[in-house]
C-alpha cells in the first residue's frame, strides 16, 4: 500500500521545526527510517516523526507564514 505524503499540507498543531506530526516525506515508502522504532510516525502510537525531510524547517516556516 503506498504511503501518502504530507508535506504540503496545512501545518498541524503538533507540528515543529524539529518533528512532524504524521511523516512529511514527499516519497514515505522510500525514505530510509520508514518504520524506525521510535523515529517513524507510521510505527508510533503518537504518530509523531522524529526525522522529517531534510527541506522542513524551510516548508515549516514558509507553512507558518502562510
Amino acid at each position: 500500500m503506498k504511503q501518502r505524503s504530507f508535506y504540503n499540507e496545512p501545518l498541524h498543531s503538533k507540528d515543529s521545526e524539529d518533528m512532524t506530526f504524521g511523516c512529511r516525506q514527499n516519497t514515505p515508502e522510500n525514505c530510509a527510517r520508514n518504520s524506525l522504532l521510535d523515529i517513524c510516525a507510521f510505527v508510533r502510537e503518537d504518530n509523531i516523526c522524529h526525522a522529517p525531510p531534510n527541506t522542513w524547517r524551510k516548508k515549516f516556516k514558509e507553512l507558518k507564514n502562510n
